[in-house]
This record gives C-alpha cells, structure tokens and sequence, in this order.
C-alpha cells in the first residue's frame, strides 16, 4: 500500500477546519491515577465529552460535508446498534439530511431513543450488525441514498483523523499514543494524521481478547476475520477489520496489544472511581493496557490513551461496578451453613458487627434441595474496610465454630 502522508494530513486538516463548527474540542487531561498505576505520565483524551458521546460524529459530518446537494437530498443510511447510529443521526440533522439507522433487533431501547431523539428514522432488523448492514446496502441500492460506513471509508477516516490533530495541539510533547480499536477507522485516522506529522510518535492499538481480529490481523501481516467476536465492550466487537482500515493499521501502528474482559472493567471502575471520567467499556480499553502494563513504557514517558466514548447503559455500569468492587476486594459475600435453630442469624451477624465491616445485604434460605434438612444457609455481602478483610471475617466465624460454605 502506497501512502502519500503529507496529501492525507492536508485532507485531514481540511476536514478539522470543516467539522469544526458542529463539534466541540474535547480536552486533553493529566490523569493522576493513570500514570502511577503505569508507571509513566499519562494523559487523556476525552472523546467520551463529544456530542452524542463518542468521536463517531467527526467521520460522519466529514463525510456528509463531501457530499453534493443532490446527493444529500437523497438521504442517508446506515447500520450500527450504538455511537455511530447516533453521530450519523446528529450530523445528518445538523446538515439538513434525512437519515436511516438500520439497527438490529435486540439493541437497547435507549440508544433507538436517542438516535431517534437526533432525527432519524430507526428501522429494527437482523440479530446482529452484519445483518443490519445488509439490509442498509438493500435501502441503498432502493433509494439512492448514501450509506455511511461506520469505519472502512476514506472520509470517514479522516474525520476520526482530527482527533489526533487536536491531540497535538493539547499535548505536543506526547511520545505514545494509545487507541482502542474495532473496525479501526479511529486507529486509521489518528495514525494518518500523527505519523504524517510526528512521525516519531509511538502509535499502540488495543483491543477486546475476544474480538482481536485486527490484532490477530496486525501480527499474522493479513486480514482476519472472526466469526463470532464476544466481548463486553460492545463499543469494538467487530469481527472483521475494514480493508482500508486493516491496510492502515498494519503500515502505521507499531504495535496491537489486547485486553480481557476483566481488565475492562477494572478499568471502567478506576476511571470513574479515581479519574471521575464515565466511559464505555470499549472507550477504557487503552487505560485498561496501561494499567496491565501490555506493552513498555519509560518512567518519564508522555502517553495519551484516548477515551473514545461515554455511551454506557447505566444498568451496564452498575453491575460493572459491582464486579470492579468485588475484584478489588471493597465487597466480600460471605456464606455460612448454620443449625436451623433461633438466634443464629442473629449470632452471625454479631460477629460481623465486631469486625466493623458494612453489611450490604442478607438473605437466609432454608427451602431447597441444596440445603440439608435441619440446616440454613445465609448470604451476607459485606463492604469491607480494607481489601483482604472478607478472608479475615470468614477466619473469624470458622474460628467461632461456623461453617463457612462459600465466599
């Protein structure tokens, strides 16, 4: 593949100037947390402030922009269940366009609102985004109308390429870069743009273990595609990485790294928790490969890992955060199996009590087949005063005689 750099970062450049108005520069921020966790200064980019909550807004209005009156009056359609659904939907209103959201079956009731509170028509169809995107091509090809790639289109790249721009405007000493990946329109872009202008910035992928297609992609040097990607961060289960994209990513990056599920949430727990910054979980991947130290950093090193989105169902958070709190020992479930006669609850909960810890909730079963006749069993979740304490407590009630049956 044969880049012309300093032709992509004038196009680029344009597109900044062009989207501008419509968009607001989100900031750059140090993170305190961030950098002591990994070792180096990290900084972040807060996409997750754009309107609508994402960086997909700056590719979709670069491309609408470049579309002729004609063109625009035929309408707009595009398929996605969440961040591009809705940059497509504000930039074609904000554009004067009509738009078309082919999104599929089972996507929260949510995000249909939103992308419909921005203008668009929202069609439900297919089990997955594949799906989706056949039936968008089917209302293409009907209407005349314009389909907005989310990732594998020109335009769209170089949209999502502003962010680096404005990266460097913030933080022009930065020596590594760090960006979440799915399809890899935003790696594509941002590379484009740091490359043709620092060419000595280190630029790192990451994405989600399991829907790695573009990190398995990067290390065997061609296109992978899988079947079924499942990971948590929605936000980049992609299974197949754009052919522009892919070609991009693989001349431009120096390395692509991936995350578990697990790291994820870690991660979307300490950037709210420490940072105060809600992100998704696809929008934390990169504060996620800091914090696991996935790839070297110097202790003096200038990082900005960027946040590319907000968008996260608030049910989605809480149980989030309830895993991170478990994991990091701040909740403990506690379960013993005691006699099944008056005053055992009661004695159970005084030991807890002397242990200073909080107790969140209590549930006592008695029915079932998995309890033994003559016995209870009792749950209780217990915050705990420091990480560890939850072992400590069950050593206290095994050391007064009760049977601790899970933890």
């Amino acid at each position: 593949m044969t880049l012309d750099l300093a032709a992509s970062l004038a196009r680029i450049a344009l597109a900044a100037r062009e989207i501008r108005p419509y968009l607001r520069h989100t900031p750059t921020v140090y993170s305190y947390t961030f950098s002591e966790s990994a070792g180096c200064a990290v900084h972040l980019k807060l996409e997750n402030l754009q309107r609508t909550g994402s960086f997909k807004l700056r590719g979709a209005l670069w491309r609408i922009l470049a579309l002729s009156p004609a063109e625009r009056a035929r309408g707009l359609v595009a398929a996605s269940a969440g961040n591009h659904a809705q940059g497509v939907a504000l930039a074609a209103r904000l554009l004067g366009c009509t738009a078309t959201i082919v999104m599929p079956e089972a996507t929260a009731l949510n995000k249909i609102r939103r992308t419909e509170g921005y203008g668009a028509e929202v069609l439900l169809h297919g089990a997955n985004w594949d799906a989706s995107q056949a039936k968008a091509e089917e209302l293409q090809r009907a209407r005349g109308a314009t389909l907005i790639h989310p990732f594998d289109d020109e335009l769209v790249i170089e949209g999502q390429g502003t962010v680096g721009l404005e990266l460097l405007a913030d933080l022009p000493e930065v020596e590594t870069v760090v960006v979440p990946i799915g399809g890899g329109g935003l790696a594509a872009g941002v590379a484009l743009a740091l490359k043709a202008t620092r060419p000595a910035v280190r630029l790192i992928g990451v994405q989600a273990e399991g829907a790695a297609a573009m990190a398995e992609s990067f290390a065997r040097k061609e296109r992978v595609v899988h079947a079924r990607p499942t990971t948590l961060a929605e936000g980049i289960r992609v299974g197949a990485p754009g052919k522009r994209t892919f070609e991009l990513v693989r001349a431009l990056l120096d390395e692509v790294v991936t995350v578990s599920d697990e790291e994820i949430t870690d991660a979307v727990v300490a950037t709210l928790e420490k940072s105060k910054v809600v992100a998704e979980t696809a929008g934390v991947v990169g504060m996620a490969a800091l914090a696991a130290k996935k790839f070297a950093v110097r202790p003096d090193e200038v990082v900005c890992a960027i946040v590319s989105g907000g968008n996260i169902d608030l049910n989605q958070l809480a149980r989030l955060i309830e895993s991170g709190l478990a994991a990091q020992g701040a909740t403990h479930l506690v379960a013993v199996r005691v006699p099944d006669v008056p005053g055992q609850l009661y004695a159970v909960l005084g030991i807890l009590a002397e242990t200073r810890c909080n107790i969140l909730d209590v549930q006592h079963y008695r029915a079932g087949w998995q309890v033994p006749v003559g016995f209870v069993d009792v749950e209780v979740l217990i915050e705990t005063r420091h990480p560890g304490q939850g072992a400590e407590v069950e050593a206290v009630l095994a050391g007064r005689g009760f049977r601790v049956v899970s933890g």
